[in-house]
């Protein structure tokens, strides 16, 4: 199994040993530099997944290398946790305000260590595998959230948002609009989570203009209803008066034929396991592509669910 590599910055032999006994039997590698230059030789050798960098080091001390690794924009991902001692919080403000994502005063408990180390990596995979327009999860933690669902036998309905006429206004209205389609598209499957949903639904962003929602069966139809209501309110505000007066915007499609779209609407497709046995996220995603289709031939917004039941 793959292992995260640690990379502790210390000039102390004895503290790099204490925190390598400490990580090592938790599960990860853990490489060692003694000082600050070597420190910033080896991240950029070795491509830590997290570095350990105490503040204190004769030469280069931990604030000038945490300072030099946050000027590395290939480095903004990779998390630093500084190694404070227990009575400067001077110390702990100024590392924050580098750059440094948490930190641990000395001595430390081993048990608040390894915590600290895994939170950290966890937060950061969370942030590589979000999508960058949203901050919404991605395919991977979509894929791993329906099947812990499965696994755990839980009753779930799974929602495909996919947005219609949105190339054409892309097009028309140019990328940066396009973002903002997105995004407020975003923030609606979110409010309408947060008010008629439950703490433990979930919201990904699959890519482009497709979206994940993962509730539960019992509140499907109020959240998908909102949706439509709010998404059909709010996404005429991205258009001209002209072309909300007029309720379509004109392009020209490949054949170089003048084809009028009309104002961007949402169709919702959704598949639950509430009647029939579902085994995988594959067979999820087939059922909601399914779907999706049906929801796009009707014109405007529209929500289609599976009826359909084990036999």
């Amino acid at each position: 199994m793959f292992k995260k590599k640690i990379l502790i910055v210390d000039d102390t032999e004895l503290i790099v040993r204490i925190i390598t006994d400490i990580l090592v039997p938790a599960g990860y590698d853990v490489i060692s530099a003694y000082s600050g230059e070597e420190g910033i030789e080896m991240v950029r050798r070795e491509k830590p997944d997290l570095v350990l960098l105490d503040i204190i080091m004769y030469g280069m001390d931990g604030l000038e290398v945490c300072k030099v690794l946050r000027a590395d924009e290939s480095n903004n991902l990779m998390p630093i946790i500084i190694l404070t001692a227990e009575d400067d919080e001077e110390q702990k403000l100024q590392g924050l305000e580098l750059g440094a994502d948490d930190y641990i005063k000395k001595p430390f408990n081993p048990r608040e260590l390894i915590a600290r180390v895994r939170n950290t990596l966890i937060r950061i995979d969370r942030n590589r595998w979000a999508n960058p327009l949203t901050g919404l999860r991605g395919n991977l933690e979509i894929q791993s959230e329906i099947t812990r669902r499965i696994f755990n036998r839980d009753l779930f309905t799974v929602v495909y948002a996919d947005l219609d006429n949105f190339k054409a206004y892309n097009d028309v209205y140019g990328f940066a609009s396009g973002d903002r389609a997105i995004k407020l598209t975003a923030d609606i499957l979110l409010d309408c989570i947060h008010t008629f949903g439950a703490p433990t639904d979930f919201v990904g962003h699959v890519g482009g203009d497709d979206f994940i929602l993962v509730i539960y069966p019992q509140n499907a139809d109020m959240i998908c209803e909102s949706i439509i209501k709010r998404f059909d309110k709010k996404i005429v505000e991205l258009y001209s008066m002209e072309d909300r007066n007029k309720g379509f915007i004109s392009t020209t499609n490949r054949q170089g034929q003048m084809i009028q779209y009309p104002i961007i609407s949402i169709s919702l497709a959704a598949v639950s396991n509430e009647n029939r046995n579902l085994i995988s996220h594959l067979q999820v995603a087939e059922i909601a592509a399914e779907l999706k289709k049906q929801a796009k031939s009707i014109a405007g917004s529209a929500y289609v669910r599976d009826l359909r039941r084990n036999v």
